[in-house]
């Protein structure tokens, strides 16, 4: 028997096991997937957890069953790509064709003491530790969030609605929220956090954090609790493999998504060097693309001289329960339609791998 292994249950993965069970898998194949975790997390919704407005079971989904399907769980400890196996603590697991999807972790940017000093929302664990810590602050409390991207504006404003006793801090880079798309949804997010009593910090360049300080410049900050959403990166493993990495420490790719020196490896989602920002969207869009690889290879046929373009529609995002903001198509939604549509697409999503 031959081996697909998959490294990580993450969207990337949950796509590619969607288009290959239970009836484009070869006989002579079976598939093993490793994570450290019993079930699928919805990344998206980390914040959510962290924030204390959804529960741990509202951000999970199972793994799909398969009588063709093995699951390994536990921490990957090496990739070992010329002998093809992968390390599972003592466990070995040999493979013929691999799909390293393993994700990516916070980046902090060289800054001194943030690796130590904050909170994390970038695993279900790390999203747990931060509700509980967050969750046990007195009231006057400040929390400051270093980040205004998707994951730091989410994060402020569940936050809002689930501790209104607290303050919020969040410091954006930029001179204003979300510059790189147009004003207008710029606008109308930096509205909703004026009134919401959310102190939006603008052109923050954070130098070095202390325990319940961060030196935003020359300004010392005070705060009970930090979380840091000001970047990500791929996982150690993934950035110390033996391979070409892009600036970013992502795997370059030829257009199949393999590695080029190990055309039997596939690279999904985070880790991936891509050439559009990592997402759950991106990581679905590429997986559909390896699946269709891997199905051509393995019915004997000759690969297309070209692969299709990858097309992300925008992103959605949540302003607590009620409110939303989107970006799609180059068109801007904001208010109830633009949550109605981020819970619905939710919605399905775990539908279909529910």
């Amino acid at each position: 028997m031959k081996n697909l292994v998959l490294l990580g249950g993450g969207y990337g993965n949950m796509r590619i096991l969607s288009r290959i069970l239970p009836d484009s898998l070869p006989e002579e194949y079976r598939v093993t997937l490793i994570d450290r975790m019993p079930y699928h997390g919805l990344k998206t919704e980390f914040y959510a957890l962290a924030a204390g407005s959804k529960s741990d079971k509202d951000v999970r989904v199972s793994f799909p069953k398969s009588e063709r399907m093995n699951i390994v769980y536990g921490e990957i400890t090496d990739i070992d790509l010329e002998q093809q196996i992968i390390s599972v603590g003592q466990t070995r697991v040999d493979y013929d064709d691999l799909i390293i999807g393993l994700g990516c972790e916070d980046k902090y940017h060289n800054v001194p003491g943030a690796k130590d000093h904050t909170y994390s929302i970038q695993t279900l664990q790390k999203a747990r530790k931060t509700y509980h810590d967050i969750s046990e602050l007195p009231s006057n409390s400040q929390v400051g969030i270093v980040g205004a991207g998707l994951s730091g504006i989410e994060l402020a404003s569940a936050l809002r609605e689930s501790r209104s006793d607290i303050e919020i801090f969040l410091y954006d880079r930029g001179d204003r929220i979300l510059n790189q798309f147009p004003e207008k949804l710029s606008n109308y997010v930096k509205k909703w956090f004026d009134q919401h009593d959310v102190t939006v910090v603008p052109n923050s360049d954070i130098v070095k954090v202390e325990p319940g300080i961060l030196y935003n410049k020359d300004t010392k900050n005070e705060h009970d609790l930090i979380v840091w959403t000001a970047g990500i990166q791929p996982v150690e493993l993934v950035r110390n493999l033996p391979i070409d990495l892009s600036r970013s420490n992502r795997v370059i790719l030829n257009q199949y998504h393999q590695i080029p020196t190990h055309p039997n490896v596939y690279v999904v989602g985070d880790c991936a060097d891509l050439p559009h920002a990592p997402s759950a969207q991106l990581a679905e869009e590429q997986a559909d693309q390896i699946a269709t690889v891997l199905k051509t290879l393995w019915e004997g046929k000759t690969l297309p001289e070209q692969m299709p373009e990858i097309k992300i529609q925008g992103f959605l995002g949540s302003l607590g329960e009620k409110k939303g903001f989107a970006y799609l198509m180059d068109k801007t939604v904001t208010g109830r339609l633009a949550s109605i549509l981020k819970s619905g697409v939710l919605w399905l999503y775990k539908y279909h791998n529910g």
